[in-house]
């Protein structure tokens, strides 16, 4: 089970990962892609997740 708080530190570290290999291989690199596609899903997750809470 998933909780806001594991799904959030993921998010953020994600997002760093993203930023740094962007930067260095440019923002269509596959690795960048596939980073983001997993943003794009830990994201969705959390909207899942948190309006489940409510």
């Amino acid at each position: 089970m998933y909780t806001l708080e594991n799904i959030l530190n993921r998010i953020e570290f994600l997002r760093n990962k993203m930023t740094e290999v962007a930067m260095n291989k440019g923002f269509t690199n596959s690795e960048s892609v596939h980073i983001s596609q997993e943003l794009d899903r830990l994201l969705n997750l959390y909207d899942e997740v948190k309006s489940k809470k409510r």
